[in-house]
């Protein structure tokens, strides 16, 4: 059954991405796609947070800082384990030249995965202004659709890292450290950077 499940999607997919090269918008999108891929990638989202931790130091960020670091090194754990446990080979593109990456298995898309969960995290957890919702919705959509388009992924694997992205904002419902916490946890690792800190001169 499960076989069965499997063939139909990658028939299901290979047929959506020959559909989409025929539809202006979609094709569109696949030539963004490769920003879209950048723009979600776990290591840079990691990189980048750890930056934006370090360069703004601010109370008023603490919690949103902490938390969602916390969220994205459960994200990249998660993501890592289900990929090694479930071991699902990536498509073959019709474009051989995009079959080059950073690991071999499919399922889940850890950029589907990502992408929910930060707009989860940023329009429940922590809400941002309603303003930046309709962008952040419409990037998550075009970051999922793209990893088809870029023939990255199979139609599953995008729904089943949408479907972990949701499950990580709940975990994160769970676990959201408060204001307090988050400002102690940040003094401990950089006390370098606070008043009678370790290195502060």
């Amino acid at each position: 059954m499960l076989q069965k499940v499997l063939r139909y999607d990658v028939q299901i997919t290979k047929k959506f991405v020959e559909l989409a090269l025929k539809t202006t918008a979609l094709r569109s999108l696949r030539n963004h796609a490769k920003f879209l891929e950048i723009s979600c990638h776990g290591i840079v989202w990691l990189a980048s947070w750890l930056t934006f931790i370090w360069l703004f130091n601010n109370k008023e960020l603490y919690q949103l800082q902490v938390n969602m670091l916390i969220a994205l090194i459960l994200d990249i754990i998660v993501v890592a384990v289900v990929k090694a446990f479930v071991r699902r080979r990536r498509p073959i593109p019709m474009n051989k030249l995009l079959a080059v990456g950073p690991d071999k298995y499919s399922f889940p898309s850890g950029h589907a995965s990502r992408a929910v969960m930060v707009v989860f995290i940023l329009s429940y957890l922590y809400p941002v202004s309603i303003i930046f919702l309709p962008p952040l919705f419409a990037w998550a959509c075009a970051v999922s659709i793209s990893r088809v388009l870029l023939e990255r992924h199979y139609i599953l694997d995008v729904i089943g890292g949408v479907g972990i992205g949701l499950l990580e904002g709940l975990v994160m419902c769970l676990i959201w450290l408060s204001q307090s916490t988050s400002a102690s946890l940040l003094s401990t690792l950089s006390d370098e950077k606070l008043d009678g800190g370790e290195y502060h001169v």
